[in-house]
């Protein structure tokens, strides 16, 4: 297979290019400043409120007509600091051009002051109540996103409907796991509980494999690599929009143990995916208008706690608590528009670019190997926090056809408008000078490795002579291996 090599030199300078900034990031432990988008939300109650039921937060139906109500009580509170304000200057310059006892005057401005003092304490105390409500709000919902709660197929890749491959009963990636000595469950279950699990031998090579061959694509289409940290700060996680509907939602999330001599300091989390630490590359920073879009890929480990119920009834590596995955992160242009109104096709007109391109990664890489898949445009209640469209490819999985008929995702696509760069203080500098405007972000999974390694297992699977087929692609990863047989 021919594979385009990028020339070192270029490569380096598109990197060194991809990561200038014109300030210096903040102390690590400053949680940016976060600017919601008050005055749309005050201008469309209506559409935030049906927004908050479409993306199933419904115990968020009446934060919008809230947070209106509090910016028309906070503007009236500026009104009554006006005539205060006013009798405290014109009392400064009394007192300036007393020539005699000025106690009187002192009094009375101390009096005024307080009265100042009190309106500013309400003021700025509903100010931060108002901007609470607002991030805790949803992302608004794309046209092209269903509503009715299921998701609309787009298309399929290396699979016929009229068609469909047929499997033998044993193409379960746990039972070939264990029979060709490729997974081990229960010494993980014993080292680290349910959830967790020791990849073996070729098992471990197709891990490295697939990671490397993920790259390679990204690469292949302009994305600079990074290798991100795998411990965020919680602020950071939650500015991403990793946070639960409500507070009997599961949390993906694990917090990190603090000391205590670390009371008082930032909590820390292990990163659910590398879409956190890679927006916070640009938390509190300014990326040059020339610049962008900025496009970064990275591998990672992954860490889901994942409680509950999806996983008490998954076996094998379908759902799992750790895992490596290859993480793609853009942030684009946006256009000028004002607070209130706006058309989505110009709105989006960048990251719908963007957002294109990392889906035809992704398919780029599924059908190269060789797995049958479909493409999902996914419902608004299925999105997170953050996302404002999202595009999920779920591949065929033989052991889960008592589960939606084999289908499993497998990578996800999401544009998620200037949601996470308004809550990240990211800003794009403008040529003109300016630095208003907040840049749209875009995520997607270029490969999730125990899934997809577990597509391949059954997929592979030859139950005749006892052996998985290796993608093509791969194996020049795999030192030429072509098929994993019996021991």
């Amino acid at each position: 297979m021919s594979r385009r090599v990028l020339n070192p030199r270029a490569f380096l300078l598109q990197c060194r290019r991809s990561y200038a900034t014109s300030v210096d990031p903040p102390r690590a432990a400053t949680a940016p400043k976060q600017h919601p988008q008050l005055s749309q939300i005050r201008n469309n109650v209506e559409l935030y409120e049906s927004n908050t039921l479409a993306r199933n937060y419904r115990t968020h139906r009446t934060v919008p007509r809230q947070v209106a109500k509090n910016l028309w009580r906070m503007q009236e509170l500026d009104r009554r600091m006006n005539e205060p304000r006013r009798r405290l200057k014109d009392l400064q310059k009394t007192l300036n051009a007393s020539k005699g006892d000025k106690s009187d005057l002192v009094a009375q401005m101390k009096a005024v002051k307080q009265e100042i003092a009190k309106l500013e304490d309400e003021h700025g105390d509903l100010a931060d109540a108002t901007d609470t409500l607002a991030l805790s709000l949803p992302n608004l919902t794309s046209d092209e996103t269903p509503l009715d709660n299921e998701p609309k197929l787009r298309t399929y890749i290396n699979y016929d409907p009229g068609n469909p491959p047929t499997y033998s009963s044993s193409a379960d990636h746990s039972i070939i796991g264990d029979k060709l000595k490729l997974l081990n469950f229960t010494s993980a279950s014993t080292a680290s509980g349910w959830g967790f699990y020791y990849l073996l031998n070729e098992a471990a090579l197709l891990e490295q494999a697939l990671v490397q061959y993920a790259l390679a694509v990204a690469m292949k289409h302009g994305w600079s690599v990074v290798a991100p940290p795998s411990v965020v700060y919680s602020h950071m996680a939650a500015s991403c929009g990793f946070q639960p509907r409500d507070q009997n939602d599961e949390q993906q999330i694990w917090q990190v143990a603090q000391s205590e001599r670390d009371a008082g300091k930032p909590t820390r989390s292990l990163a659910a995916t590398a879409e956190i630490p890679l927006a916070a590359m640009y938390a509190s920073r300014l990326i040059q208008e020339e610049d962008l879009p900025v496009k970064l890929v990275g591998s990672s480990r992954c860490f889901r706690a994942e409680a509950g119920a999806r996983g008490v009834d998954t076996k094998g590596l379908y759902r799992v608590h750790e895992f490596t995955k290859v993480e793609m992160f853009a942030w684009t242009n946006c256009p000028a528009t004002g607070s209130e109104v706006w058309e989505e096709s110009m709105w989006t007109r960048d990251s719908r670019r963007t957002f294109n391109e990392m889906l035809d990664i992704q398919t780029e890489i599924l059908s190269s190997l060789g797995l049958p898949c479909r493409v999902l445009e996914m419902p608004s209640s299925d999105l997170g926090a953050s996302a404002y469209r999202k595009i999920d490819i779920e591949a065929m999985f033989p052991s889960r056809k008592n589960r939606d008929d084999g289908w499993g995702e497998v990578t996800s696509v999401s544009i998620c408008t200037d949601y996470q760069s308004r809550r990240l203080d990211t800003r794009i500098q403008e040529a003109n000078g300016s630095r208003r405007k907040f840049p749209h972000t875009v995520n997607g999974t270029a490969l999730a490795v125990p899934r997809v390694l577990a597509a391949i297992l059954e997929n592979g699977w030859r139950e005749q002579e006892g052996c998985v087929v290796i993608p093509e692609v791969l194996r020049g990863y795999m030192g030429g291996m072509g098929r994993i047989g019996p021991r």
